[in-house]
Formats: C-alpha cells, sequence, structure tokens
C-alpha cells in the first residue's frame, strides 16, 4: 500500500525538496504540504495522511502544539520531526507531545524515505542512536519526574520480563535485536512489546522509550 505523506514547513524551498524526494520514492506519495502548525493540523482534519513529515519551528502554531492537537485527534496519527540540531530542546518535547521519531533535515533521500516507512509501519524507534543521545540529554535537565500517578500505577502491573523489554525499547534495540538479546521469538517481543503498551496507555516505541526515561528505568548517559 502506497503511504500517504503531509509535509509541513514554513519554508517553500524545503516543503517542495522534501516533495520531489519522497514522490520519487516508491510506495510514498506527498498528498498535500502545510505552510504552518494551524495548517498542518487543518490539513490533517482534511487528507488524513499516514505520516506528517513536522517542522517544529514554524509561525501561528509551533510543531510541537500542531504535534499535541493531531495527535489529541486521532491517536493513531504518525507524526515524524524534522530539526537542524539533534539535541534540540523543542525535539524531546515534541516526543512527549506524541510524535513517532524525528529526522534530521540533512538526511539523505533514502534516509528520508526509510524514516516514514518505519514511522509508518510503528515497528521502531527512528535512528534510535540519536533519539537515546537526545532522551538522555533532556531526561537529565528534568527536575522532578514526570509521571503521572495513574502511570505510575500502570508500571506496576507490568511483568517482570515486560520491564526488561521496554528498557531494551529504550535503548533503541528493534524487536529483532531484543529478541535475539532474549533468546526467545520475535514474535514473543512483538506480544510483550503490545502488552506494555496498553498496560500503560502509550501510544508507540517512541513513547515508551520516553516513559523508560522519565520513569529512571535507564539511566540518562
Amino acid at each position: 500500500m502506497t503511504i500517504r505523506v503531509l509535509v509541513a514547513d514554513d519554508q517553500m524551498m524545503v516543503r517542495e525538496g522534501f516533495s520531489v524526494l519522497l514522490n520519487a520514492m516508491p510506495g510514498i506519495e506527498v498528498v498535500g504540504e502545510a505552510v504552518n502548525g494551524r495548517d498542518a493540523v487543518d490539513r490533517v482534519r482534511e487528507l488524513s495522511p499516514d505520516v506528517v513529515l513536522m517542522d517544529i519551528r514554524m509561525p501561528e502554531l509551533n510543531g510541537i502544539e500542531a504535534t499535541r492537537e493531531i495527535v489529541a485527534a486521532d491517536e493513531t496519527a504518525k507524526v515524524l520531526v524534522l530539526t537542524t540540531f539533534d539535541l534540540d530542546e523543542y525535539v524531546y518535547q515534541a516526543l512527549r507531545a506524541g510524535a513517532s521519531g524525528f529526522l534530521l533535515k540533512d538526511a539523505s533521500a533514502r534516509q528520508l524515505a526509510d524514516g516514514v516507512r518505519v514511522v509508518a509501519a510503528g515497528e521502531a524507534l527512528l535512528a534510535p542512536s540519536v533519539t537515546r543521545r537526545l532522551i538522555t540529554e533532556f531526561s537529565r535537565l528534568a527536575d522532578t519526574p514526570r509521571l503521572m500517578p495513574a502511570a505510575r500505577a500502570a508500571y506496576g502491573e507490568l511483568t517482570e520480563r515486560e520491564t526488561e523489554v521496554l528498557i531494551l525499547i529504550a535503548q533503541g534495540l528493534s524487536n529483532a535485536e531484543i529478541a535475539g538479546r532474549l533468546v526467545v521469538a520475535e514474535s514473543t517481543i512483538k506480544t510483550h512489546v503490545s502488552r506494555v503498551l496498553v498496560k500503560l496507555g502509550l501510544r508507540d516505541r517512541t513513547q515508551a522509550a520516553v516513559f523508560a526515561y522519565e520513569a529512571r528505568l535507564v539511566t540518562p548517559g
């Protein structure tokens, strides 16, 4: 099936550049463009894309607030944040707002397409080594844990194996890598991941990684 993409960026050259690159990739179609965050929210409502490429710093409504509104309206929405710097504090805030991952704007055409496919499939963290570094940096800056009481209670419902899987997700491992580490079938890991997400009320693996860092299951650094 073709992955339908919306590109949201206030710079016309960036929007058009990404659109040209993605439309040239098999199985991907850019169905629309948005010039700011408010426009992105409206266009998502109109077009229902599979993935939104979202710039963070835009006028009228920034990418963080736009992501929050999009995810609140449709919890299945997939937002891939675009940024110039891999240690951008706003990216961390976007992940907490519900973004499924992030990608640097200087990514190659293949990296861009692969990123869209990964986020659309919901299979793994995007660029885990960079995402880990970003989450580590900004979870270190948090003065106090940000977990709500309900989330803390839900964490207590995880089994020992589910907690182990959650920690490995936060370390950036894919299902196959976790299966190899724990010496079990990949299908078993998929089941564990699904149960972790359901018990914690999380949308995807990216939110699971953020949860693990904020719960101090994974020590920053």
